[in-house]
């Protein structure tokens, strides 16, 4: 079975881990603060996805757009689901002679060269300047 975590709002967080599940709610979180979050968490989302296009392997461009499609916005969690995502980001050279930056391991090259940036951006706009 597939473990997970899904943290949705700082309304709460719920874990699934195998067969068992836990949710842990917060009482005192408000709608202003929570709004702020669920922005920051839209921002870092999208900026992933796109910060990620130039590095995903294409061919067809389908790979890129599962990106798209296997992603819901402001969720905190991005997927690239086409049926060989898993093998062109573990088992491939993270370069290619027709395009040097795309390949293997795009998302952590990505977060090489664009991660404080989008981190910057989350917390300013998650009402954290620092």
């Amino acid at each position: 079975m597939n473990d997970s975590i899904h943290i949705t709002t700082p309304s709460g967080m719920r874990v699934h881990t195998g067969s068992f599940a836990a949710e842990l709610k917060w009482n005192h979180v408000g709608s202003r603060f929570t709004g702020s979050l669920s922005h920051a968490q839209s921002f870092l989302d999208s900026e992933v996805l796109r910060l990620s296009s130039p590095y995903v392997p294409f061919r067809t461009g389908m790979l890129e757009k599962s990106g798209i499609l296997g992603t819901q916005i402001g969720s905190g969690e991005v997927r690239w689901t086409a049926p060989y995502a898993a093998a062109q980001y573990y088992n491939t050279a993270d370069t290619r002679r027709y395009d040097p930056m795309r390949g293997g391991h795009w998302f952590e090259r990505m977060k090489i060269d664009h991660g404080d940036g989008i981190i910057r951006g989350a917390k300013k706009l998650g009402g954290r300047n620092g």
